[in-house]
């Protein structure tokens, strides 16, 4: 009938009832209890399909929409049909880009994994020219200035190389379009390779291979979601992170 947070505000003003009383925010209702809108008796649909999870190896070269006027190619293309709902992409991955996207049948799980509130954590494995200096890394760490506002790494760490070429794995809390990218750009570095590794509790699988997704069974994701969906809001880590 509406957005969640419409439906609070029903609440709040007294529109909803629940057998014959003001509902209030948070209170459970079963197949038993009687709902009325504005007085208006509503119908419960009870026993809805539990939310699914697809894992993506996302290749660079494609697209997160599902559809785009230059017609290159989708992710949306090689996912499995779903009888209800639609698939949700968990945040979204650039054009160049490759790595882990997390989809979902569930909007209030997407909401969760992406909103800025509950700092859900990334995980990338970027590619750069050359090695970082122990300044650039305490650069990235305190914070760069891009044009959206600050940004800052929560760590750092090597992860090696061959000739001139080397890689370090970073995590942020944030999904800003182009973030690691432009971050790297402040110190005259360019990102040649950008993989993401994890979002949040989602890891990418060992051997999925680029352009296959892999579904995650009930066992494997009931405690990830009775995790996720039941964790408070958190506070920015790091809410006034200035560039020095």
């Amino acid at each position: 009938m509406a957005s969640r947070r419409t439906i609070e505000e029903w609440i709040a003003a007294g529109r909803i009832e629940v057998n014959g009383k003001p509902a209030h925010i948070g209170q459970r209702v079963g197949p038993s209890d009687r709902i009325r809108v504005d007085g208006r008796a509503i119908e419960l649909r009870h026993a809805a399909a539990p939310p699914r999870v697809l894992l993506y190896n996302k290749p660079a070269g494609e697209i997160v929409s599902a559809a785009d006027p230059q017609g290159r190619p989708s992710v949306f293309e090689r996912l499995p049909r779903v009888r209800e709902g639609r698939w949700i992409a968990v945040g979204r991955l650039d054009f160049n880009t490759s790595g882990l996207l997390v989809f979902t049948t569930s909007g209030e799980l997407a909401a969760r994994l992406m909103h800025p509130r509950y700092g859900v954590e990334r995980q990338y494995a970027l590619r750069v020219l050359g090695r970082l200096s122990e300044e650039q890394v305490r650069q990235l760490l305190r914070g760069v200035l891009l044009e959206d506002g600050p940004a800052r790494f929560d760590t750092v760490a090597d992860a090696g190389g061959q000739g001139v070429n080397h890689w370090y794995h970073v995590t942020l809390r944030e999904g800003r379009k182009r973030e690691v990218r432009r971050m790297l750009e402040t110190l005259e570095l360019r990102v040649s390779r950008l993989i993401r590794l994890r979002f949040g509790p989602f890891a990418l699988p060992p051997g999925l291979k680029r352009g296959a997704w892999r579904e995650l069974g009930a066992g494997a994701l009931a405690p990830i979601l009775a995790e996720l969906l039941l964790a408070p809001a958190l506070a920015p880590k790091h809410p006034s992170a200035r560039p020095r």
